[in-house]
């Protein structure tokens, strides 16, 4: 098989992006056409990007022989219905996040994937960006030594201040874990292996939020979910993780990622809480024992003390708007053809389902919840991809 024909379904904006990363890999891929809720809509969409088809709906571009993998990009709640009936077509499926709603749609989507034969991969992809390949490679050359613990924080005050329509984040299947979580556990995932055991506490501070945006300015939102989120995580590895996830916080100095060793520190630190693993690019520093603070205390507390390394890996954009969503999808179409494990695999984005659900049950329970599934850490990005991956 040399090139492979992409079908979109989900036509909101985030196609966009999509769409246009896609045709960068004319060797591998092909956007054959889109499908939306709006037939109409869809052959606008189809027309602005030089499009051949728009279908009438999901179905008939599931139906299409031409479409080889199918690109979910409709809404989370509608994810597992759609990845179900396009892998009972037999078709490849790449979703964006999450592959389902709930772990146990998730587990569906995988077993049925496995059952016909064909792959399933989903997002987010920023983990093959610049700054986490940079990241992963400092962990590979043995510049951490033995991986000991590694923090993540994505904290704000919510999306009721940018967002036109923000009640969803705080339904069930929103709060933070669930929507800019799964960036930052995955970006652990691909750095540290799979998770054996998670612990959490959660609370609720607000019992519901005002909407400062417009449309909707004015509005009250009930809160349904919990809001202020901190995890422990144990890796297989035996490496620990906390992770907190928050709507409730006015402003933050933390690092948004941090990985220690027993021979050094790598920190993503930008001064956007929001800017962390979920950008393609970014700062990489890194301080090793030798220049530690405390060996030399007292020393002055200065950002000027850490290395920053260079981000030799592709993919280092910093805008959510000019990104390099896709490539996962692309690196799973040439992992089809090669034969070998795709990077952004189903099998991850399971486990990461799994990791935040059961973040939020350990809260609720509060009990340690061991984890059912494992994957195998994705193989790092080569710096000149994907030449690498060409036959």
């Amino acid at each position: 098989m040399g090139r492979f024909g992409v079908g979109v379904v989900g036509i909101g904006d985030i196609s966009d992006v999509y769409i246009t990363n896609l045709k960068r890999y004319p060797d591998i891929v092909e956007v054959v056409g889109c499908a939306g809720r709006d037939p109409d809509k869809a052959r606008t969409k189809a027309t602005q990007h030089g499009l051949s088809r728009a279908y009438g709906s999901s179905g008939e571009l599931f139906a299409d022989p031409d479409v080889d993998i199918v690109l979910n990009l409709t809404i989370p709640s509608a994810h597992a219905e759609l990845n179900l009936a396009a892998l009972q077509a037999g078709k490849h499926v790449y979703s964006e996040k999450p592959l389902a709603a709930t772990f146990a749609d998730s587990v569906k989507v995988v077993d049925l994937a496995r059952t016909n034969g064909v792959r399933v991969g989903c997002a987010p992809d920023t983990f093959l960006g610049g700054r986490l390949q940079t990241c992963r490679a400092l962990i590979d050359d043995g510049r951490l030594g033995d991986i000991v613990a590694a923090s993540a924080f994505v904290v704000s005050h919510g999306h009721e201040w940018h967002h036109p329509n923000p009640a969803f984040f705080y339904q069930p299947g929103g709060g933070p874990i669930l929507d800019i979580g799964p960036y930052y556990i995955t970006a652990l995932l691909a750095l540290l292996g799979p998770v054996v055991s998670v612990g959490a506490m959660a609370s609720r501070t607000f019992p519901e939020r005002v909407i400062q945006s417009e449309p909707r300015r004015g509005e009250t939102v009930a809160v349904q979910v919990d809001t202020h989120v901190t995890g422990c995580l144990q890796f297989a590895s035996g490496a620990l993780a906390t992770i907190i996830a928050s709507f409730d916080v006015w402003d933050s100095d933390l690092p948004r990622l941090e990985i220690y060793g027993t021979l050094g520190t790598i920190s993503i630190n930008d001064p956007d809480p929001l800017h962390g693993p979920n950008l393609f690019g970014g700062r990489v520093l890194f301080r090793d024992a030798e220049h530690a603070r405390w060996r030399g205390m007292p020393r002055p507390q200065a950002l000027a003390d850490w290395t920053e390394v260079d981000v030799v890996h592709p993919f280092t954009s910093t805008s959510h708007a000019d990104n390099s969503r896709g490539i996962g999808l692309v690196d799973m179409a040439y992992a089809i053809r090669d034969g070998r494990p795709a990077r952004a695999s189903g099998e991850m984005a399971l486990h990461s389902m799994e990791v935040m659900e059961s973040i939020l049950l350990s809260a609720q329970e509060q009990q340690f919840i061991p984890m059912t599934t494992s994957f195998e850490r994705p193989a790092p990005l080569s710096i000149d991809w994907p030449a690498g991956e060409r036959r």
